[in-house]
């Protein structure tokens, strides 16, 4: 199991793989506002764990299981996003799918996945959970 800011490196660096091909330290301490040790410090133990190649001033390169495993972890911060902008919840949507994204298990992942998808599917039912929402404040 990775830690939350090994998630976060993995993460960031399947972003970059997918976008610019080429995953740079430089980038991924600037997307997630960290020092470039602390990104090769991670990129190490992302690199003993099976998830990418790394080695010092070489191209960094995901394996498979980065791979896969990236995808989950982008597609994920993506379910978070949309299920909170859904709710109508007043935060940073960035910052709250990040806070959720490594406390919650995978059966809950998949459970707000499909709720989300629910009410994408159906939008009158989503817009009643809104008027609800309205409702429940000027009654309070």
């Amino acid at each position: 199991m990775l830690s939350p800011s090994l998630e976060d490196y993995l993460e960031e660096a399947y972003r970059l793989s997918v976008n610019n091909k080429e995953i740079r330290i430089k980038d991924v301490a600037e997307c997630l506002n960290v020092s470039m040790p602390s990104v090769v410090k991670g990129l190490r133990k992302l690199n003993r764990l099976g998830y990418l190649i790394y080695q010092p001033y070489e191209k960094i390169e995901l394996t498979d299981r980065g791979k896969m495993t990236g995808f989950f972890l982008v597609e994920r911060n993506k379910i978070l996003k949309d299920f909170v902008s859904m709710i109508g919840s007043d935060c940073d949507i960035k910052q709250e799918a990040e806070a959720m994204e490594h406390y919650l298990t995978i059966s809950t992942i998949k459970s707000i996945e499909k709720l989300v998808k629910f009410f994408s599917e159906n939008e009158s039912i989503l817009q009643e959970f809104r008027k609800y929402q309205i409702e429940s404040v000027l009654d309070n």
